[in-house]
């Protein structure tokens, strides 16, 4: 049994000798939206709160400095391997062809839970926000219809949960081009909002909010940065778009890294303003950025924010199912998963069959499971996929060095050497619950892949 056997070409058409593939429409300005559309969200209108009066109170701030250069770490080690491997899948693609067959699994199954578990989290966040934003004019829905299932309260289904993940699958169905330039419009509110809140909130900053600066200490400092991790998932999305983009070679790396320093230089100025605006001890709500606001009495800004907080996160949606597809589609097209999976609409040079059924196991559970409690699943599978990134630079730096790369990491193997470690030390700052979680996922996926997987791969065909 040849658990590593490995794909020999970077693209996976010209190794199967199929002819599924995603039509070339996207360029650097794309990627660099569609990475502003999925990392710019949950993180800045939900979890900067939470993490503050939880975690690390003002010392947010260093939590997202430090998830901000363990992130900039890894998005150059992704830059050269999407720059290598301009095919669709990500960490997954990269991996089949420097490790091999069994860890490109392992880390397509950990990548379909992070990109689940986040879809169904944030389709949750955007729910409440909306009908927060319905109640201001008074409009009201049946409570069965509010929430997810939960007897006690009397709720049955989250609907407007449901209802955002379906329009966004019959986007995703139309084509890319389409997507992104829904997508342009979104992070073009997204981002003037997030401009907006620290606009005003500069100038109703406390320095006395800023003391005691760790009141969890420098530990506390970590376990935030591990938990906003969650927030930095776009640079990942954006890796599984290779096989859409013109000129990959140029575009990926150009796409990744400027996403991420924009997103970055904005994550850090919203909890400085955030944190110097209302004590952390009051941040503890689902919609901390709008409730700053409202603290200090600008109402109507903070109405702005939940409508800036419902196009965020609508855009986090959108390219988290993009991904999602893209992933299933690359996993399938190998013969991993069933291989209908990977059938192209001519029309639209879409996988339409994975664009909704991904759609409707995201919607379904999303609407009918409280899978919030779930998030931090998501922070552990990124880290994971990082790590694994990361040393993929360094090996195949010395198995393929006659490989063209357009873009190649400084000063390997220090770099991707502490950016894997970076990554894996964050990783044990969460729970154990999550560790539980995350290794019975994985277990689970073995499972699968030795009694389907490994017999229906196309490289096992082959042999």
């Amino acid at each position: 049994m040849d658990l590593f056997r490995k794909k020999t070409g970077m693209l996976p058409h010209g190794e199967n000798g199929t002819t599924d593939h995603l039509k070339r429409t996207m360029g650097a300005f794309d990627l660099t939206m569609l990475g502003v559309g999925c990392i710019i969200g949950t993180g800045i209108f939900v979890i900067t709160g939470k993490a503050a009066a939880e975690n690390a109170g003002p010392g947010l701030m260093i939590s997202f400095v430090i998830a901000g250069i363990a992130c900039v770490l890894a998005a150059l080690c992704y830059a050269e391997l999407s720059s290598t491997v301009p095919a669709a899948g990500s960490a997954y693609a990269y991996s089949y062809i420097v490790f091999g067959e069994i860890l490109a699994w392992v880390l397509g199954w950990d990548l379909i839970l992070e990109y689940g578990v986040a879809a169904a989290s944030v389709s949750s966040g955007w729910s409440a926000y909306f009908q927060g934003l319905l109640a201001g004019f008074d409009i009201h829905l049946p409570l069965a219809l509010t929430a997810a299932f939960d007897s006690a309260k009397g709720t049955i289904i989250d609907l407007p949960a449901v209802c955002i993940i379906m329009l966004i699958t019959l986007l995703l169905s139309l084509g890319a081009k389409e997507t992104a330039r829904f997508n342009f419009v979104m992070v073009c509110v997204k981002v003037g909002v997030v401009l907006l809140f620290i606009g005003i909130g500069i100038f109703y900053v406390k320095p006395a909010n800023w003391t005691p600066f760790l009141p969890y200490g420098f530990s506390g400092v970590l376990s935030a940065a591990a938990i906003v991790f969650f927030a930095y998932l776009g640079f990942d999305a954006i890796s599984t778009a290779a096989e859409e983009v013109r000129n990959p070679q140029r575009n990926m790396p150009i796409g990744i890294i400027s996403s991420l320093a924009i997103c970055t230089v904005l994550y850090i100025a919203v909890s400085v303003v955030l944190t110097g605006m209302v004590p952390y001890t009051q941040l503890g709500v689902n919609d901390p950025v709008a409730f700053a606001l409202r603290f200090i009495h600008q109402d109507f800004a903070a109405g702005l924010i939940s409508v800036g907080a419902i196009a965020g996160m609508t855009t986090v949606l959108l390219v988290l199912l993009y991904g999602q597809t893209r992933l299933i589609f690359s996993m399938s097209r190998d013969g991993l998963l069933p291989v209908f999976l990977s059938k192209i609409n001519p029309k639209t040079q879409t996988p339409i069959r994975s664009t909704w059924l991904v759609g409707s196991i995201i919607a379904l559970a999303s609407g009918f499971f409280p899978l919030h409690a779930l998030t931090n699943l998501t922070s552990i599978g990124t880290l994971f996929a990082f790590a694994v990134v990361s040393v993929g630079v360094i090996v195949l730096r010395k198995r393929r060095p006659d490989l063209k790369r357009g873009f190649t990491v400084p000063w390997v193997p220090l770099l991707p050497l502490l950016s894997a470690l970076v990554c894996v030390g964050l990783m044990l700052q969460l729970h154990i619950s999550t560790w539980i979680g995350f290794i019975v996922w994985l277990l689970l996926g073995l499972l699968i892949y030795f009694f389907y997987g490994y017999h229906k791969s196309l490289l096992n065909r082959k042999s």
